[in-house]
């Protein structure tokens, strides 16, 4: 559960940080969200 909080961190830093435009900021949605399903799923294997 840590890991998925610091991600959702992380990824909201990401998109404050590292959005020049709207590409970038869709760019950095998409990363984020990839990482969240990858630590779902890690979860889920861990259960």
């Amino acid at each position: 559960m840590k890991k998925l909080i610091t991600l959702f961190a992380l990824a909201g830093v990401t998109l404050i940080t590292g959005c020049n435009t709207i590409a970038g900021a869709g760019k950095d949605v998409e990363r984020g969200g990839e990482k969240v399903q990858g630590a779902a799923e890690e979860t889920k294997r861990k259960m």
